[in-house]
């Protein structure tokens, strides 16, 4: 400031809101181009991260999903129950406690957009109103999809693209390509992990300390003393 009364000595006297107009006419306009970029682009950063945050403390099931989150306790959800799980990805996210169950996995693998990008596309599909598929779909498209998005999920530069030409006049099929990737992503990735995780297994394990639930079992492999190997049937 003091540098640019010196330049400018007719600026010496000036009422307070004179002064105050003046301080940000120096700031915006006596930056050097890269200057005003680098600005520019820490700003975008900063609303990118107040994006993200806000996303984060809100809770992005509450605003995206049909599903709202229960953070249904583990210690509710019966060992029985949760081992119905593994027979199938799909019977996974039908059952309320394994969809939230699974996200919680999936938070802790810091991947936790790719199941709320398939939630979003699920709720997106179900609406009537031009107007609000219109909306809905733009924050879709910003929260998931466009480069650097507060929670952008991994998919190839083609289905991006093919998303991004059809912001203008969104239809309700204009994510299923990129929801079936992430979706298959899911199934294929991070689902086997998830049945072999902490938080699965302390569910289906709380018989008691120590006890485990089996999945029922046609037949069982035993050692005898010998230490040959034979199946016999067995309950579980």
């Amino acid at each position: 400031m003091e540098t640019l009364l010196f330049l400018f000595p007719q600026f010496n006297y000036m009422a307070p809101k004179e002064e105050a107009y003046f301080k940000m006419f120096a700031v915006e306009d006596f930056q050097s181009p890269a200057m005003k970029e680098d600005s520019s682009r820490q700003k975008d950063k900063e609303r990118k991260s107040r994006l993200s945050l806000f996303l984060t403390k809100s809770g992005s099931h509450e605003n995206v999903s049909p599903h709202k989150k229960t953070n249904t306790p583990t210690s509710n959800i019966s060992p029985e129950t949760a081992l119905q799980w593994s027979d199938s990805f799909e019977d996974l996210l039908k059952h309320t406690d394994g969809l939230e169950t699974f996200s919680q996995f999936l938070r802790t693998e810091f991947s936790e957009e790719n199941i709320e990008f398939w939630l979003a596309c699920e709720e997106y599909k179900t609406i009537d109103s031009e107007t609000k598929l219109l909306s809905k779909a733009k924050y879709i498209y910003t929260v998931y999809i466009e480069s650097e998005a507060p929670k952008e999920v991994n998919i190839d530069y083609n289905t991006k693209m093919a998303i991004q030409k059809n912001m203008e006049h969104p239809t309700r099929s204009c994510f299923d390509v990129a929801q079936m990737k992430v979706y298959s992503l899911m199934k294929k990735d991070s689902y086997p992990r998830f049945l072999h995780s902490d938080i699965y297994l302390r569910i289906t394990r709380k018989k008691g300390p120590g006890a485990t639930m089996f999945r029922r079992r046609s037949r069982s492999c035993v050692f005898n003393e010998r230490g040959e190997s034979k199946t016999e049937p067995s309950a579980w």
